[in-house]
């Protein structure tokens, strides 16, 4: 669970490459495209221009390099030739990299095209509610410290957190220790310490919170077919705080 200075380093190398994966994806015309054309591209991106691995290619009998969750999509959706981003849309894309031995694991959710009122100001809170989790970070916090400030911040706002899905430790694997729930109480759970890496990723509602699972056995939907959002981070518990490991450039200065 505790990584040493050597490991944290190379989670770190990881974590740029990841990092500069969604720079890469800013830039590119995702209206239009299909979720399989992009996560083709991003494979291509990973593995040509980065000498990287996509981590979760394989992963679980997974067959690609990203989800793509498109609207009321919680999370895990499935790439596929026939799911165009069309105007409006909002989808989290979920990437994850392999370098060295070592995995940084993030997310994003695009807004695509002319996006209304409602749904940029569920991606806005959402991203807001995940920094509210990454700032409560550093030695000696618990981990019910992150889920409470994630939390308190969606449901000041009207939304809700999904319970089922969390943050997670990771390293050499994918999923490792701690589960990081993104709901709690402050003062409860594990106690962090230098060196812990881990996610943090919450999946906010514009409804309720329920979910339910698609038959393809990945894709989790909102139950009320309302939208959801995502944004994900790797972290790592330093001396005095937290280092966000996958940081992209226009996000520095937010811890």
């Amino acid at each position: 669970m505790i990584k040493t200075g050597q490991e944290l380093e190379l989670m770190a190398e990881s974590g740029r490459l990841l990092a500069s994966v969604f720079s890469w994806l800013d830039q590119q015309p995702l209206k239009g495209m299909t979720t399989l054309a992009v996560n083709d591209a991003v494979e291509a991106y990973i593995v040509d221009e980065l000498g990287a691995r996509p981590a979760s290619k394989g992963q679980y009998g997974y067959g690609f390099v990203l989800n793509s969750s498109r609207n009321d999509v919680v999370c895990h959706g499935v790439p596929s030739a026939g799911e165009m981003l069309r105007d409006g849309d909002i989808v989290n894309f979920d990437i994850t990299l392999e370098k060295n031995g070592f995995i940084a694991d993030s997310s994003k959710t695009w807004l695509i095209g002319e996006v209304g009122p409602q749904a940029r100001r569920l991606v806005r809170t959402t991203s807001e509610a995940m920094w509210k989790g990454i700032r409560a970070v550093r030695p000696g916090a618990r981990l019910g410290d992150i889920g409470h400030a994630i939390e308190r911040h969606a449901r000041q706002a009207g939304y809700s957190v999904v319970r089922e899905y969390c943050g997670h430790g990771i390293g050499r694997e994918m999923h490792e220790a701690p589960q990081v729930l993104h709901y709690g109480k402050p003062g409860t759970g594990l106690t962090l310490k230098e060196g812990m890496v881990f996610t943090i990723e919450p999946m906010i509602n514009q409804g309720g919170r329920a979910v339910v699972e698609q038959d393809d056995g990945w894709t989790v939907a909102t139950a009320d077919g309302k939208l959801s959002a995502q944004f994900e981070h790797t972290v790592a518990v330093t001396r005095d705080g937290v280092r966000v490991l996958t940081l992209r450039p226009d996000e520095v200065g937010r811890v």
